[in-house]
């Protein structure tokens, strides 16, 4: 089952610009020299982009759990869940090592035994001690998950070890395919869900920034051959946040492709008719949490695979 109707959404009391996650994430934008009031204005922003994007959600049919963060301890980059846990449909939850220090405490055991006991989750596989040799791979951040093929896309970066992705592929079954990938300036790129997104019968991907001719035609045409649809983008595009995506459906099967205004508003005409072929886009706006959390739509949602209990 490559796409839910489920997913969950963190809700910031703390947001902000996180100058440890920033070392190595070039999509942020330093709040550097503001006062705290204007810290404040931008969690409110926040908060309210936030909500607003969980009810886009709700109205088109799509479940939302949301759970509040907590003022202590100081977690400005809570409202990105996927980065530390991913749900998987055989009844799994999986743990996973983060790099920047603050970002571990964003792991909760509250909302792990919360799913647990509403969908019925068994079973936790926990990454985390890969922390302690400083070895990470955060989440569906770093993995991107053809869960259909078990095929995992994983781009080399600080954030992602191969030798946590191989830890992952051998408890989860999946196979990887990994590659590297650089920004035209040289620069690091550090999550695979900004340079791709898989979706059921339809992908996204900016092949452009692979580096590696080998790698990119592995990556290629891994997703011309079960995806069948791929929308390419280009660098400024994935700058754009246009590769970071979710695909999901309502509860009456219709599919949607979830993604913030920004990126909907960098995509050619032709990429959304393409994209349409079988689903609906739908997008919401997203500037402060994509200017000052350097991440996007995707990066807010972590899918839950298993139904709710009744």
């Amino acid at each position: 089952m490559q796409i839910t109707n489920t997913v969950l959404m963190i809700a910031p009391v703390r947001f902000g610009f996180n100058p440890d996650a920033a070392e190595t994430n070039s999509f942020m934008e330093a709040d550097t020299g503001l006062s705290g009031e204007e810290r404040q204005r931008i969690q409110n922003a926040a908060r309210a982009e936030c909500l607003h994007f969980a009810e886009a959600l709700r109205a088109a049919g799509i479940s939302v759990v949301i759970v509040e963060d907590t003022p202590e301890p100081h977690t400005p980059d809570s409202i990105f869940p996927n980065n530390w846990i991913s749900t998987h449909s055989d009844g799994r939850i999986v743990l996973y090592p983060m790099e920047p220090e603050n970002r571990r405490l964003e792991r909760r055991a509250d909302i792990v035994i919360d799913l647990a006991n509403r969908f019925g989750y068994a079973k936790t596989e926990d990454l985390s001690d890969f922390e302690e040799t400083n070895v990470f791979l955060e989440g569906t951040g770093s993995l991107v998950l053809d869960r259909t093929n078990a095929i995992v896309y994983a781009n080399r970066s600080s954030r992602m070890h191969s030798a946590a992705l191989q830890e992952f592929t051998k408890r989860m079954g999946y196979t990887a395919i990994e590659f590297t990938s650089r920004r035209s300036n040289g620069g690091q790129i550090y999550h695979t869900n900004v340079i791709m997104a898989v979706g059921e019968g339809a992908a996204v991907v900016c092949a452009d920034v692979i580096t590696e001719s080998g790698e990119r035609a592995a990556v290629l045409d891994s997703l011309r051959k079960h995806q069948g649809v791929v929308v390419e983008i280009s660098e400024a595009q994935m700058d754009e946040f246009a590769g970071n995506m979710l695909h999901v459906c309502n509860s009456i099967g219709e599919k949607f492709w979830i993604m913030s205004s920004r990126a909907y508003n960098a995509l050619t005409k032709e990429q959304i008719v393409a994209l349409q072929h079988n689903s609906t886009l739908l997008h919401a706006p997203l500037d402060t949490i994509e200017r000052y959390g350097g991440g996007s739509a995707r990066c807010m949602l972590a899918e839950i695979f298993v139904p709710e209990k009744i």
